[in-house]
């Protein structure tokens, strides 16, 4: 019985660069398995993001999962709540409250600028306690802070409304007055929880090591209560999620997916890749699943981290660590398999956010390799001719052998 695999590099998709002598981390990224891939595969370019929606994860991986961001997107916030086990009412709306680092620079708060949307990738456990902190402080019947994953956490506004919030990791490096909330008590929360978290202990710890204070929440992708059809029951497929994140743990609940928990899994360069794999294998030989979604966030930190070296070593790991061990085990296994390989976006390091551009994708089919000369790339997928103008139907061609 075929199997069908995707393996999502978030973000891995970027433009060429002057330091790379205009080339992409994908181009001189050393891939030797999907680049040999590449060469039995169908090759082309898919348009994830529909126009005139903002480039995000969540519209996103909605869309390589076979759902139309124009008629399933309710707001990234509420899947999120999925993941973390948050029952929303009808008329609640999610938030997501990132902890950030801003200025410590004794300016005012307007005055202040974002340094880094991840607090330098700050664990879970430092983050659960200072979010338990701001909890105690600034909690009450209108607002629940509810913890989440590093520095992505949750905030439920009952009977609140959809208000435009500024992401975060689009304003990096810029002074944050403009950028803030026109809701006086959101404001007023995201100031207060400034002096609150700025001297924290853990803070102080993290400032003597080194690390950015995690010394701010910051509210962002508000919507409401998300309502997916289930994936069985639209592909006939059984489905499972593997991800460190909890929007895309979130997306899998609501779709009624199977979410695979792999320990030291956790969203950032250091993250148990080959744990990943094998969970994948294990899921689809051991427990009979159908389709199994591999969701690796490390390109797209790095991406935001304006980071070129660790971008490229993201793509690597992905390569060596998650492509070729699924590849050699489903070998080892004689199972037939398809395998989807593609970004979700790109996170250029240019300008260390999402674009809309169209990403690379790659559909590889065991029992029946094409022989090209291409490599997985985005140059060698805009020459191949291929594209897909609606993301949200790729997932049909890994389904449907034409």
């Amino acid at each position: 019985m075929m199997k069908y695999i995707v393996v999502l590099g978030d973000g891995m998709a970027d433009e060429p660069l002057e330091q790379l002598g205009q080339k992409t981390p994908l181009m001189v990224a050393s891939t030797p398995v999907l680049d040999s891939l590449a060469k039995k595969s169908e090759l082309g370019l898919a348009y994830t993001i529909p126009e005139g929606m903002k480039p995000g994860s969540d519209t996103a991986n909605l869309a390589v999962l076979g759902y139309n961001p124009r008629v399933y997107y309710s707001g990234r916030s509420p899947l999120e709540a999925l993941s973390i086990g948050v029952d929303m009412k009808d008329t609640d709306i999610a938030l997501r409250c990132n902890i950030v680092t801003l200025s410590d620079d004794g300016k005012p708060y307007e005055e202040k600028t974002i340094i880094d949307h991840s607090s330098g990738e700050i664990s879970t456990e430092d983050a659960a306690v200072l979010i338990g902190t701001v909890k105690k402080e600034l909690e009450n019947d209108i607002y629940k802070f509810y913890v989440g994953t590093s520095y992505r956490h949750l905030t439920i506004w009952d009977k609140g409304d959809v208000v435009e919030l500024s992401q975060p990791h689009d304003i990096l490096g810029k002074v944050i007055g403009e950028y803030l909330p026109k809701q006086e008590a959101l404001k007023e929360m995201m100031k207060k929880s400034y002096d609150i978290l700025n001297d924290h202990p853990i803070n102080k710890e993290r400032e003597a090591k080194g690390l950015n204070k995690a010394n701010s929440i910051w509210f962002w992708g508000a919507g409401t209560k998300p309502a997916l059809t289930s994936f069985e029951g639209k592909n006939n497929k059984k489905g499972a999620m593997i991800s460190a994140v909890d929007l895309l743990k979130g997306i899998a609940v609501g779709a009624d997916m199977k979410v695979i928990e792999v320990p030291g899994a956790d969203g950032t360069l250091h993250t148990n890749y080959e744990g990943k794999a094998k969970a994948a294998v294990k899921v689809l030989l051991e427990d009979n699943y159908d389709f199994v979604y591999i969701h690796v966030e490390a390109p797209d930190e790095m991406g935001h981290q304006g980071s070129i070296p660790k971008k490229v070593q993201s793509i690597e790991y992905l390569d060596q660590r998650v492509i070729k061990i699924v590849m050699e085990e489903m070998k080892k296994a004689g199972a037939d398999y398809r395998m989807l390989v593609m970004p979700d976006h790109p996170t250029p390091i240019r300008c260390r956010t999402h674009t809309s551009d169209p990403v690379p994708y790659l559909i590889y089919d065991s029992t029946d390799e094409q022989n090209n000369t291409w490599l997985y790339n985005e140059a060698e997928a805009k020459a191949s001719g291929n594209v897909i103008k609606e993301g949200y139907t790729v997932i049909n061609k890994l389904f449907t052998k034409e």
